[in-house]
């Protein structure tokens, strides 16, 4: 899903196109709606938010279960014939076939969330999840018992990198002597994988389990086991585990959506690359629940306060790869090209970038 290597932005062409109401939208999404992760978050910040906010001015379709790769191009070729003059592809995995599409399809804007490439009539949109991330870590290394927390990753991208090592970075602000293992599912949403993950991860030890996955599995693993999680994606993975769950790093994909569908009814929609934070309120922490001290509440919305006001960057140095190799120096910020293509893990992290 999600972000990889560099940030290629061709921010010249300027796409000036008008098209009679209602506006046709078309979607697709990696997983079902109701995955209460991922897609279902982009299914109530997209689909539901935009719809709420312009009703007949826009007519909306959308397609779940799209596979990424070349099977994408399939599906993106048809609904533009069909006439959907503004498509969002909600994946990492379609963005070969987004570029395709888009050549082909010169008077449709296409947007492609968590890509790098941009052109006259393709747009790219993401967010610094990293940033709720190192908030979420704050939490686990001050719950953690054991010093030993898991997290279920999916694929080894530079986004999910990147959200590893803020998580870490998090840990580690608070509690030094704390490590996290990283175990790869290679996969999005497939349950029962994740939940073996979840599961080998408590049984070498871990009491707290983090997760960059779709399904609230991680979190009915630890519910099952008696210990901690904190969720991803969506507030909704609470109910899964009421015992356990302690927060959830989110997306409100309404922040983008609303104004971009806006602009191209405005007729003023140009190419860019969008990368949202806390401060714009497209990346968030969910509540935390009660099981997590008043303390440590107070802790973490301090530093919440300082991300939004932009006096605290998670990724600020002196920061150290696992081999001990300073990659950030003292009074440096990691810059966004290096956090869009970062494929190293920070100093704490247990589990080496694999792809199989």
């Amino acid at each position: 899903m999600k972000s990889k290597f560099l940030v290629l932005m061709i921010l010249t062409g300027i796409a000036i196109l008008s098209f009679a109401a209602p506006l046709k939208i078309g979607f697709i999404f990696v997983g079902p709606i109701n995955d209460n992760g991922w897609t279902q978050a982009q299914y109530d910040g997209g689909v539901v938010a935009i719809q709420k906010a312009f009703g007949n001015q826009v007519q909306i379709k959308y397609i779940e279960n799209v596979p990424e790769g070349a099977a994408s191009l399939n599906v993106l070729r048809s609904l533009a014939s069909q006439g959907y003059k503004l498509i969002y592809a909600t994946s990492f995995g379609y963005m070969d076939q987004v570029i395709q599409a888009a050549k082909e399809f010169p008077n449709t804007i296409f947007e492609m969330c968590s890509g790098y490439a941009t052109s006259t009539n393709l747009g790219e949109y993401f967010g610094a999840m990293e940033q709720a991330r190192y908030l979420s870590g704050l939490i686990a290394g001050a719950m953690t018992k054991t010093n030993k927390i898991g997290f279920v990753a999916a694929y080894p991208t530079p986004e999910v990198v990147r959200g590893i090592d803020a998580f870490t970075l998090g840990v580690r602000s608070v509690n030094p002597k704390a490590t996290v293992q990283v175990v790869w599912t290679y996969t999005w949403y497939d349950p029962p994988t994740e939940k073996e993950a979840a599961l080998s991860l408590i049984n070498s030890g871990c009491d707290v389990l983090a997760q960059h996955q779709d399904s609230p599995a991680a979190v009915q693993a630890a519910q099952q086991k008696g210990i901690y999680a904190i969720g991803y994606d969506s507030p909704n993975m609470g109910q899964f585990g009421p015992n356990a769950y302690l927060t959830a790093p989110i997306w409100n994909w309404a922040a983008f959506y609303v104004p971009n569908v806006q602009s191209v009814l405005n007729g003023t929609w140009k190419t860019s690359f969008y990368y949202g934070n806390m401060a714009d309120g497209l990346v968030q922490l969910a509540p935390m629940s009660n099981l997590v001290p008043d303390q440590v509440q107070k802790l973490v919305n301090a530093m919440e306060n300082e991300i939004k006001l932009g006096k605290f960057n998670p990724f600020e140095g002196p920061i150290y790869d696992q081999s001990g190799k300073l990659m950030i120096p003292a009074g440096q910020s990691a810059t966004l090209d290096q956090l869009l293509s970062i494929q190293w893990f920070v100093q704490g992290v247990i589990g080496k970038i694999s792809n199989q």
